[in-house]
């Protein structure tokens, strides 16, 4: 699942170095044209999948407990808001700084754009974009608003927390397409792009009643994921069949498998399993900070000439490279302190027992 959640990240760091790429390459009169291997965007896609999945899998020891639902409230924001509330201060502060970075906003920020940005409510830019201040929000506000509904749904049993979940989810979407003129929140959230966490969640409900497959099953799955989101169309209206149900069958591959064996330990397959493991548990701060180190490495690309030595390919290949040690650091650093830190300060007390037992879901 940490491979998957790396890839997932990987695919969205690509998608935005080829538009560093080509800016690049403008700048340096060379010519660059992206390529499509996979729609790269989709690796958000993935991402709400695996969410879905992790969710209703780790919450096991919450459902229809007292108190669960202060706890799983208190894990989700100390786990995605201190982060996140960090690079969307240092993005206002440069911004502010230098006004020309939010040339792109439509116009200077107000107070309500700045607030709503932080509390992850939908708001329209002057521009009439949809988007948070610091852009890569906009998929913070589904997960809110997902983990806001599968709360409510913690006193049921997991089965009937899927369908609570599922169905009020359904109905947002239904009521988003049915109303005339819904507002803007709605209107954002009522997007089918909301569904993958359904898939997710129907994934983690199959394997908590006992459903496996074999190595050759999962990898036909995987195959045909990864075939699929390869042949998909770039049709936004189709995103839900397009790149969701492939992202579900990479994540169905990932999950529906047995425990790994003793022997598949050892070995350079299990060193390239850790470190692929150990950029999955970065994969937030890759996330969030990935156009920081992309801007950064080009920048100093151009301004020390050897943008033009390289060329447009090898400069992309290493303003990616590089951001995997910074993603790396700052989740080392800052990111794990911070969730630790918040945690403490937001988690209900309850008992000892209670405490060894409590399972903390993770992104």
């Amino acid at each position: 699942m940490q491979g998957l959640r790396a890839l997932a990240a990987l695919m969205v760091v690509v998608h935005h170095a080829q538009n560093e790429a080509m800016i690049l390459a403008g700048r340096t009169g060379t010519d660059f044209v992206p390529r499509h291997g996979l729609p790269w965007p989709a690796g958000v896609d993935i991402f709400f999948v695996i969410s879905g999945f992790i969710i209703v899998h780790a919450a096991a020891p919450l459902y229809g407990r007292p108190g669960a639902r202060g706890r799983f409230v208190a894990h989700r924001i100390a786990r995605l808001v201190p982060l996140y509330w960090l690079v969307t201060g240092l993005y206002l502060a440069l911004g502010l700084a230098a006004p020309a970075l939010l040339s792109g906003e439509g116009g200077p920020p107000d107070a309500a754009r700045i607030l709503a940005s932080f509390l992850f409510w939908p708001m329209a830019r002057p521009d009439g974009a949809v988007l948070p201040l610091y852009g890569l929000g906009w998929t913070l506000n589904y997960e809110m608003a997902f983990y806001a509904l599968f709360a409510l749904g913690l006193g049921f049993s997991r089965r009937g927390a899927v369908a609570w979940l599922s169905a009020a989810l359904a109905l947002v979407v239904l009521a988003g397409r049915l109303l005339p003129a819904p507002p803007v929140p709605l209107a954002f959230w009522s997007d089918p792009i909301v569904l993958e966490f359904v898939l997710g969640a129907g994934l983690a409900l199959l394997r908590a009643e006992g459903w496996r497959l074999h190595a050759p099953a999962r990898a036909a799955l995987a195959a045909a994921g990864l075939f699929g989101l390869a042949a998909a169309p770039d049709a936004p209206a189709l995103r839900l069949l397009a790149w969701g149900l492939p992202a579900a069958l990479l994540v169905a591959a990932a999950v529906l498998g047995r425990d790994r064996p003793e022997a598949a330990r050892g070995g350079w397959a299990a060193r390239l399993l850790g470190a692929a493991e150990r950029l999955g548990d970065a994969s937030y701060a890759l996330y969030l900070l990935h156009p920081f180190a992309l801007r950064a490495v080009r920048e100093g690309l151009l301004r020390s000439g050897f943008a033009v030595t390289l060329g447009p390919w090898p400069s992309l290949v290493l303003m990616v490279v590089l951001t995997l040690p910074a993603a790396l650091l700052v989740h080392r650093l800052v990111e794990r302190s911070l969730t630790r830190f918040v945690r403490r300060a937001l988690e209900p007390a309850r008992p000892a027992a209670a405490s060894k037992s409590a399972v903390t879901p993770e992104r």
